[in-house]
C-alpha cells in the first residue's frame, strides 16, 4: 500500500533526491517549514519506511568501473529451495548492483558493474558455478544516457 503523502512531503522527497546532504535547516528553508516541523516530517517518513536512508552517488568511471553489463537469466527451476539458493548466491557477488525477478522471456535480470571484460568473465564464472541456469545472455552498455534518476513523485 502506498503511503499518503501531501505536497510538503513530496517536496521534501524531491529535494532529498536532488541532494541528500542538505542540512535540516537548508531542507526546511527549501520546503518552507520550520526546522522542527521539517524534523517531524522526516521522522514520519523514516518511521513509515518511505525514506530508507541515504547513499552516496559515486562516479564509477573515476574508480575504473567502466563496464556495465545487463545479464538476462532463464531457469527451468522454480522451487522455493532453488530460489533461496540462487538469491543467496547472487547476493554474494558484489559486482551485481541490481537484481530483479522479471516477467517475459527471461526470469531474472542483473546489472553488473565491473572494470573490464576479463573481470566480467570472472563474475560470469562465479555466477554459474553454484546454480543451474538454462541460459545466460549478456548485454553490454555502450553509453549511460541516464542513470540513478529521481523517482517521479
Amino acid at each position: 500500500m502506498a503511503s499518503k503523502l501531501d505536497h510538503i512531503d513530496t517536496r521534501i522527497l524531491r529535494e532529498l533526491q536532488k541532494d541528500a546532504t542538505l542540512s535540516q535547516r537548508e531542507l526546511a528553508d527549501r520546503v518552507g517549514l520550520s526546522q522542527n516541523a521539517c524534523w517531524r516530517r522526516l521522522k514520519a517518513l523514516n518511521d513509515d519506511g518511505v525514506l530508507l536512508g541515504s547513499n552516496a552517488r559515486i562516479a564509477r568511471e573515476k574508480l575504473g568501473l567502466t563496464l556495465v553489463v545487463f545479464v538476462m537469466l532463464r531457469t527451468r527451476h522454480h522451487s522455493a529451495d532453488w530460489l533461496h539458493a540462487f538469491r543467496s548466491h547472487v547476493l554474494t557477488i558484489p559486482e551485481v548492483v541490481d537484481f530483479h525477478r522479471i516477467g517475459g522471456d527471461y526470469d531474472y535480470q542483473l546489472k553488473v558493474v565491473t572494470q573490464d571484460m576479463a573481470t566480467y568473465d570472472k563474475v560470469y564464472q562465479r555466477l554459474i558455478e553454484k546454480v543451474e541456469l538454462d541460459s545466460v545472455t549478456s548485454y553490454f552498455a555502450m553509453e549511460a544516457i541516464a542513470e540513478n534518476r529521481p523517482l517521479p513523485i
